[in-house]
């Protein structure tokens, strides 16, 4: 009998949707297993044969996880809001929504089609109301809450509201915009106007102006991901920076959290490393500088305080308001039109560029300690969001400092013993003090460092500063609040509605605030957002409702706890849900979002852990990214002024113009000739110059996997002419799952062919021929090698290698003529997790009337792996001459007596008695003479 992939494809896809074989409910008496794939965006393309990869591999394993006996949770579902959406409506005038579930119902065949387990009962979507419900609960939670920091947790804000009504400011320690001081008299003096203004600055949810990436051609802010050398990445528009009013979320109150955090889960070192950096901790001081003639002051921090003799200028950010208090008239339009020309940059984009700029403010600063006027500076490789968004700038121990001083001619004045700065800046981490203070300058407070080590001069200017009232010692980090605000129609509506220009939150029983109808996916005319154009956009009371939506990673940040409970209509997650479910035990996606999408989810769970809703603290335990596929892109050769075109290995004998051609008409490297006429009516009369085979061969290339490069493959293609079972070995078995590689069909074939041998075990011409016959210890030998093989590789994703030892194990059994029901049966268990078609079919056709997913998992048995013959090398003085087999199960003793009886070892003894014979067992003896 033939194997009928696309026969069995259908079959058991129906049979698996029909029967709800992968839906899955808690079970309090069985251990659970949570597997997650990162939330998929449902392009309009569809999904190509990257997509799938990191699926395929979370499919095996959650497989495997239910064979060992794990009640599994594996859904699905889509991160439906997005700008592609939007910016598809605004061309076409056709609602987001129906191009989403349009969208959503290709990638839903496409899915289907590979066969994966997942529970579709629990399916989300973040554009659902019943979903983004809980988005807008979760933001009313954040603003309702304040992050307190002798607790380490959010707090509710009506705690804060009594402290101020009873002591003001006094001994409170909270996260906030700006620090605050006022007495429980002043505190209820104020308006309720003013005393609202007061709590903003503490919400974890909060709004302020802040300096966004304003694309006015999109009319929205732009995440810095969405945004490359000053222009949009989706289109390619205009992009500079703008203080607007934005609501935002304090997700730098939870810095420190988010780091310690990170050595309580599984992650990948290198991951862990990108959100530290992210995160940015820095041990230091701030300190406070006054302005030359004026009463201004401002402050700084810095990571080395005890280089305070070593500040030759300042520097602040073009975005820092105190620009526009230290400009001064002489300077000012020279001032204006850096800030003009810096505007097109993104942070992201500074920090990268080495490029040095700035302007002088025409203001001086004063040191604190030396007294000593010092020039402030503008400059964009300052940032506005890190610290204060001024420094002090110390040439001749920061690399970007020393250029910028060299650039402009300014003083650098080591301050470590025999350090070199001539050509370069001198990391002054190690060292003895010097040049602090400098010869014959008086002190402000008589600190001296000189002589010190960095670390004791460190410590001591601390001390000084602190003692002075000059400054203070602080923790500081890079990780900034999130901006929540997007000028754009698609996506969460806020649930805030605004009273004297006060905003206030919908009461909870209004949820869902649904999206409206509007005429128009364009901000008005008067510049508001789109939700500008909505009719009756206000409360029942005629209050008006916030027009900005949510951005894409509001829906994201807490979805996979949805998955847990996706029906309850009265919360997130029930308790009892989440007591079972608890977190995630693997997660599979892409590095891309290693400073976005995981640093927000661990930021919302943490948030509602301190709430105690949910019971873990991080979200995902183990996580897993997977590498990129790229694509293998074809080149025809034409002539050049001809429509004639020459095989790849015969082009220079020409002069000729490589052509990117469509892949799926290309297989193993050889053009079809009559597709590619077919392809494109340019080349309907295409003449070829074939090679002495009589094939036209290709050449081929490594490139993104683009419609432009015509080297995307489309997953339905391969199903349709190979089946869904050898598209899911071939994804695993094209290398390791972290690492990234081109997708190349050349090898397609193989694995295709191993599907059809592993049909012949069962199959003999039209005979299903499964023997009940005891299997021989060689067949109990080749099985339980694999067994153990497979087990380690999947418990490591090592699925390469897996799919590398069961094309041995086939090839071995086929040898061995080996149709034996002990040996097929665990053998199809074992390849289940990777091939569920093909193993399903052949496990029905043995006789069992039960899915194989519930199948136990065969563990190997050592007592079949032990080997009867082992392989001993045989060196003398320590270089191998030959090698013998032997008896395993021979004694060191019989060992050393059958080797020196050895021809071969005579011949090299050469009649000498050897002085030492070390054996190590079933490796190698040792004969030293």
């Amino acid at each position: 009998m033939e194997y009928n992939f696309r026969e069995i494809d259908n079959k058991w896809q129906n049979f698996w949707r029909e029967h709800h074989i992968y839906n899955v409910e808690t079970a309090p008496n069985r251990p659970k297993y949570y597997v997650l794939d990162m939330f998929p965006y449902p392009s309009g393309a569809g999904l190509h044969v990257g997509h799938p990869l990191g699926y395929i591999a979370s499919d095996i394993f959650s497989r495997f996880k239910r064979l060992q006996g794990y009640n599994v949770l594996h859904p699905m579902g889509y991160d439906a809001y997005g700008l592609p959406a939007e910016q598809y409506a605004i061309q076409t005038g056709q609602h987001p929504a129906i191009t989403t579930e349009k969208n959503i119902r290709r990638y839903r065949e496409q899915l289907e089609k590979i066969g994966f387990s997942f529970d579709w009962n629990r399916e989300v979507r973040t554009c659902d109301p019943g979903y983004y419900k809980w988005t807008q609960w979760a933001f009313i939670q954040m603003f309702n809450h304040y992050y307190d920091n002798h607790s380490q947790k959010a707090q509710p804000i009506e705690d804060l509201i009594q402290a101020f009504k009873t002591s003001g400011t006094n001994g409170i320690d909270a996260a906030c915009s700006e620090k605050m001081h006022f007495t429980a008299d002043e505190w209820n003096a104020k308006s309720e106007k003013v005393q609202r203004d007061i709590l903003m600055n503490y919400r974890i949810a909060y709004k302020a102006d802040t300096m966004v990436n304003w694309c006015s051609a999109l009319g929205t802010v732009l995440a810095n991901d969405e945004v490359s050398e000053g222009v949009s990445i989706r289109g390619g528009h205009p992009v500079e920076q703008k203080v607007m009013s934005q609501w935002s979320l304090r997700v730098s109150a939870y810095a420190q959290r988010l780091l310690d955090g990170l050595e309580t889960i599984d992650w990948t070192d290198s991951l862990k490393e990108t959100q530290r950096n992210w995160i940015g901790r820095s041990e230091g001081a701030e300190m406070n500088f006054k302005v030359k003639d004026s009463d201004l002051e401002f402050t700084i921090f810095t990571t080395r305080a005890d280089t305070i003799f070593g500040v030759t200028f300042m520097v602040l950010a073009p975005e820092s308001p105190l620009v526009a208090k230290l400009v001064t008239s002489d300077q000012k339009e020279a001032v204006n039109a850096y800030l003009i020309a810096t505007k097109k940059r993104t942070e992201r984009e500074r920090i990268a560029d080495k490029r040095i700029t700035g302007v002088f403010s025409g203001s001086y600063a004063i040191n604190p300690l030396t007294e000593e006027a010092i020039p402030v500076w503008i400059s964009d490789y300052v940032l506005a969001g890190y610290g204060t968004g001024a420094i002090m700038a110390v040439p001749a121990h920061d690399s970007r400092d020393y250029a910028f001083a060299k650039y402009f001619n300014l003083p650098i004045v080591p301050l470590i013993d025999g350090c070199d700065v001539s050509e370069e800046s001198f990391d002054a981490k190690e060292g003895i003090v010097m040049n602090s203070p400098k010869a014959g300058h008086e002190i402000a407070g008589g600190l001296v460092l000189n002589g010190l080590t960095v670390k004791e001069a460190i410590a001591k200017t601390k001390q000084h500063i602190t003692e002075r009232e000059l400054g203070r010692v602080k923790i500081n980090f890079r990780l900034r609040d999130a901006i929540f605000s997007r000028q754009r129609y698609w996506g969460e509506p806020f649930p805030v509605y605004y009273k004297d220009g006060q905003p206030y939150m919908l009461d909870e029983s209004k949820l869902p605030l649904e999206l409206p109808e509007v005429d128009k996916y364009l901000p008005t005319e008067k510049g508001e957002p789109p939700l500008g154009r909505a009719k009756n956009w206000q409360t029942e009371d005629g209050y008006p409702l916030e027009l900005n939506t949510m951005p894409g990673f509001a829906g994201s940040s807490a979805y996979y706890l949805r998955y847990m409970d996706p029906y309850n209509d009265m919360a997130l997650v029930s308790k009892e849900a989440n007591q079972y479910w608890r977190n995630v035990d693997l997660y599979i996606g892409g590095t891309e979002h290693a400073t976005g999408h995981l640093i927000y989810s661990r930021f919302w769970n943490k948030f509602l852990f301190d709430l105690e809703l949910i019971c873990e603290e991080e979200p995902f335990k183990k996580l897993i990214n997977q590498g990129m596929i790229q694509g293998r892109s074809n080149f025809v050769y034409r002539i050049k002024n001809s429509n004639t075109f020459v095989s790849f290995n015969l082009k220079n004998d020409y002069e000729t113009t490589p052509i990117h051609v469509d892949v799926n008409i290309v297989h193993n490297d050889i053009l079809d000739a009559e597709a590619f006429k077919n392809w494109n009516p340019e080349y309907k009369t295409a003449e070829f110059i074939m090679e002495d085979d009589g094939k036209y061969h290709c050449g081929w290339a490594v490139e993104k996997m683009s419609k432009s490069m015509f080297n995307v493959v489309n997953p339905d293609d391969i199903v349709e002419r190979y089946g869904a079972d050898t598209l899911r070995l071939y994804e695993m078995f094209l290398g390791p799952l972290e690492q990234s590689k081109p997708w190349d069909t050349n090898g397609i074939d193989g694995v295709h062919r191993f599907l059809k041998k592993l049909w012949n075990l069962f199959w003999r011409e039209d005979q299903f021929a499964v023997s009940e016959a005891a299997p021989t210890s060689e067949e109990f030998k080749a099985l339980h090698k694999l067994l153990k093989k497979v087990k380690y590789d999947i418990e490591n994703f090592s699925f390469n290698t897996s799919v590398s030892a069961f094309m041995i194990c086939i090839n071995e059994l086929t040898t061995l003529k080996c149709n034996k029901r002990d040996i097929l049966q665990p053998l199809l268990i074992a390849l289940n997790p990777f091939a569920p078609h093909i193993t399903e079919e052949l496990w029905h056709q043995m006789g069992h009337t039960s899915s194989i997913c519930d199948a136990t998992w065969v563990e190997a048995e050592e007592q079949y792996l032990q080997e009867d013959i082992v392989t001993y090398a045989i060196s003398f003085n320590g270089k191998v001459r030959f090698q013998i087999q032997l008896p395993a199960d021979l004694q060191v003793e019989q060992v050393e007596t059958t080797v020196l009886a050895n021809d071969q070892t005579k011949k090299w003894l050469e009649n000498k008695t050897p002085k030492k014979v070390i054996v190590v067992q079933k490796k190698i003896v040792n004969i030293v003479f």
